[in-house]
């Protein structure tokens, strides 16, 4: 990637350029020292502009058909309530894999060719902190260049679970009727981040066992916690085949920011992800600098061949890397940046 101009960049991402806004997020997604640099003047410049969006993390079992909603919910929000959609993919296995992005695409046909639309999938490198960050700087830049939902789908396997979990307003949990096994395989630490949950596929010959599987899983969420002061996540059935359901689902959805922003808990789960956030980049920042400073690869080299013949014990070996990493402090290129 070329070296950008970046308050050009900044301008046309919130002229509301579509190419802008893909070498944006491309840029914010690179590791590259120069281009994370380059990333953190853009990023100051359009935050002025950002935290305005109604953010969605969407995740479910395999089967659930995470991008066929997404595509019909999509849709749906753009032509009849008039919002400007964004989707983000979280994707940690797509580097090993392949992930489904293109299987994505092709279920979200629909909503790719709204112009109010913009699909992006996760980077098809990197380990989960990695992605997430990616995803977390790519919301910022759609935030600045208006769109008003963000709708972040993962991949549904844990841990990624979680992490979108800490960046979003509302989590929306996606399930389906299996029969005879409806609340095989779901996690009850899954079940807890869900302020919402959907069971798609809820048409034809299916719609009943939805049903049965919805009051199955109301049953669950009343069983997980014993206190009736604690909000419950509502448990419905729709369908992205016929619609049925999906208005239901995102009335649904913004009830519970709007109860969040009512209560004034919304800037406060907001402030929280923030200072969750800032350790995050604390940690990410200095591991890369562990990683890539020349004296501490030296010194770890030394380090290990002495653990190999046994002349020096692990702690040992790690205060001589620590101090490795003192020394190299000064040159890392965070050290120079303004305030420090």
């Amino acid at each position: 990637m070329r070296r950008v101009n970046v308050e050009e960049l900044a301008q046309g991402i919130g002229d509301g350029s579509r190419a802008a806004i893909a070498r944006a997020i491309t840029l914010v997604e690179s590791t590259k020292p120069a281009h994370r640099a380059q990333a953190h003047q853009l990023l100051q410049l359009i935050a002025p502009h950002t935290g305005k969006a109604f953010r969605v993390g969407i995740s479910g079992v395999p089967g659930a058909g995470k991008s066929t909603f997404v595509n019909a919910m999509g849709v749906k929000l753009i032509d009849e309530r008039h919002h400007r959609v964004a989707v983000l993919a979280v994707d940690p296995s797509s580097s090993r894999t392949g992930g489904s992005i293109l299987g994505d695409r092709t279920r979200m046909a629909d909503l790719a060719a709204r112009d109010d639309a913009f699909i992006r999938p996760s980077p098809s490198g990197g380990h989960l902190g990695g992605v997430a960050r990616a995803t977390r700087e790519s919301m910022l830049v759609l935030e600045a260049a208006g769109y008003d939902v963000i709708l972040v789908e993962t991949v549904g396997v844990g841990q990624s679970e979680v992490a979108v979990s800490g960046m979003v307003d509302t989590f929306l949990m996606l399930q389906v009727a299996r029969t005879g096994d409806q609340l095989q395989g779901i996690k009850r630490g899954i079940l807890e981040l869900a302020d919402v949950i959907a069971i798609t596929k809820a048409d034809g010959d299916n719609e009943q066992a939805a049903r049965v599987a919805a009051r199955e899983l109301s049953i669950a969420m009343k069983l997980i916690t014993s206190d009736n002061s604690k909000r419950r996540a509502p448990v419905l059935t729709c369908s992205s085949y016929t619609g049925a359901g999906l208005d239901e689902v995102w009335d649904t959805v913004a009830k519970h920011r709007a109860e969040l922003e009512a209560a004034g808990t919304l800037a406060a789960r907001r402030l929280e992800q923030q200072q969750d956030w800032l350790w995050n980049m604390v940690r990410d920042e200095l591991m890369e600098a562990l990683r890539t400073s020349p004296e501490v690869r030296a010194a770890a080299d030394v380090v290990q061949a002495q653990l190999a013949d046994e002349s020096l014990s692990a702690l040992e070996g790690a205060q001589e890397i620590l101090a490795a990493f003192a020394r190299s402090v000064g040159s890392l290129p965070w050290a120079d940046r303004p305030g420090q």
